[in-house]
């Protein structure tokens, strides 16, 4: 095997030392794909090294003995065949040879790359352009071929959009809006193309379509204020709020000032469910033991999407004024979850105990059940044993209801502790059994 080898290497030698001078090719090649190159032979290698050189060298002839040389198995001698076509200006018969190439090995980067060539210089600048993309997602830093489909980029764009406004100002807008569609094939960041197919579907009155653009516009120009409120203003007149609240909330941040922008922002975030929560939201959780405008607060926040506003008048509470929780606590007290008392006070710093709890909780359970939720019962209350609630206490059967729910346990000893306060996280907990419960 060496001895042949080695002949072959000679031979191979000699016949390059005999060669005359050769036009190069005009066009661009790269190295070989190490990864398949790996896969052949020793003698496969160098005879393929070998016909490479001579494309290169532009010996067509010389190159295209060596390729047949490695006969149709190899995956590289349809390839090197479209080049020796190439180089011989056979563009037919070279594309023939590349698409054969990549039907059979589709991530022949070579083959993309003479592909590309080809149709560049046959005027196809399109099918080039997709080539040279190709080529890319395989070599994302090659700097020739970057180069060529960037060139290829502006200059197509370019022509194309001029063509779009040209075709649109003699009234062809189907043809108008097929350029611009074009354009952003090659350069989906034309801001003008965006911009002209926005005009177009307006027109056509394709709301979607216009939505589409607005959003694209704005993301590349995102310090255009004209085209965000046109965004905005469009995307709340289609019902999609959550679009429009992020409009408004990127004109907010480039004009602090303007009140219709903020004004907008909270009708919108009204229509969401969405809260403004205070700080003190935050803090809940590292609560000893939370208080009534927390527990007030953990309703409002965790079950806003079970419990709907109430038609009945809001009781008159005179403590609440300066609390963070204001609204949430009118919210429960007016849905009767929560009691005011005679003295028109909510006291909302008070802790709520073990109790209280269960108290608040029942009454949920009897305002969501009034709504079609349903709330099943593991055991039956009278099964329930409380070693530190009798059963003449004021909470013991409400404590018996919210423990047979599980929504609270007892403790190991089968203690409730009705008088013992209840953490922030033990009330987190609850809230979200309670409105995993309900989904």
């Amino acid at each position: 095997m060496l001895k042949k080898i080695a002949a072959l290497g000679l031979v191979l030698a000699a016949g390059w030392a005999c060669l005359t001078s050769f036009k190069p090719p005009s066009f661009h090649m790269e190295s070989l794909p190490p990864r398949l190159v790996t896969e052949l032979t020793l003698e496969q290698r160098i005879m393929l090294e070998e016909a490479w050189a001579r494309v290169k060298q532009g010996d067509a002839k010389g190159a295209e003995r060596l390729f047949l040389r490695l006969g149709p198995a190899s995956p590289f001698t349809t390839a090197g065949l479209g080049y020796v076509a190439f180089l011989q200006d056979q563009y037919s018969t070279a594309e023939n040879y590349f698409q054969e190439s990549l039907q059979k090995y589709p991530d022949m980067s070579i083959s993309h790359l003479g592909l590309a060539q080809l149709f560049q210089k046959t005027g196809q600048e399109e099918l080039a352009f997709n080539e040279y993309m190709e080529v890319l997602k395989a070599d994302p830093e090659n700097a020739w071929v970057i180069e060529q489909s960037e060139a290829i980029r502006l200059r197509q764009t370019e022509t194309l959009v001029r063509e779009g406004v040209a075709l649109y100002e003699q009234g062809q807008v189907e043809p108008s809006q097929t350029a611009f569609n074009k354009a952003l094939h090659f350069s989906p960041n034309s801001l003008e193309a965006h911009l002209n197919l926005i005009r177009i579907y307006k027109k056509e009155n394709q709301a979607e379509n216009v939505l589409i653009h607005l959003k694209a516009a704005s993301a590349i120009d995102p310090k255009n204020k004209t085209v965000l409120e046109e965004y905005g203003d469009l995307a709340y007149q289609s019902g999609q709020w959550g679009r429009s609240l992020e409009a408004y909330e990127k004109l907010a941040e480039l004009d602090p000032r303007n009140k219709d922008y903020k004004s907008r922002m909270g009708n919108l975030k009204n229509r969401l469910g969405i809260f403004e929560l205070p700080s003190q939201y935050d803090m809940i959780p590292s609560s000893a033991a939370v208080s009534r405008e927390e527990t007030a607060a953990l309703i409002g926040v965790k079950l806003k999407d079970y419990l709907e506003e109430t038609s009945e008048k809001p009781p008159v509470i005179i403590d609440i004024a300066t609390s963070w929780a204001s609204k949430f606590i009118l919210k429960a007290a007016s849905l009767g979850l929560m009691e005011v008392y005679p003295s028109h006070t909510f006291e909302p710093q008070r802790a709520m105990t073990r109790a209280k709890m269960a108290e608040v909780l029942m009454k949920l359970v009897g305002v969501l059940s009034r709504k079609g939720a349903r709330f099943i019962r593991q055991y039956p209350t009278q099964m329930i044993h409380i070693s530190d609630v009798s059963a003449d206490n004021v909470f013991y059967q409400t404590i018996a209801d919210v423990v047979s729910l599980e929504l609270m346990e007892l403790g190991p000893d089968k203690s409730f502790r009705p008088e013992q306060g209840v953490s922030g996280q033990e009330a987190i907990k609850i809230f979200d059994l309670m409105a995993a419960l309900l989904k």
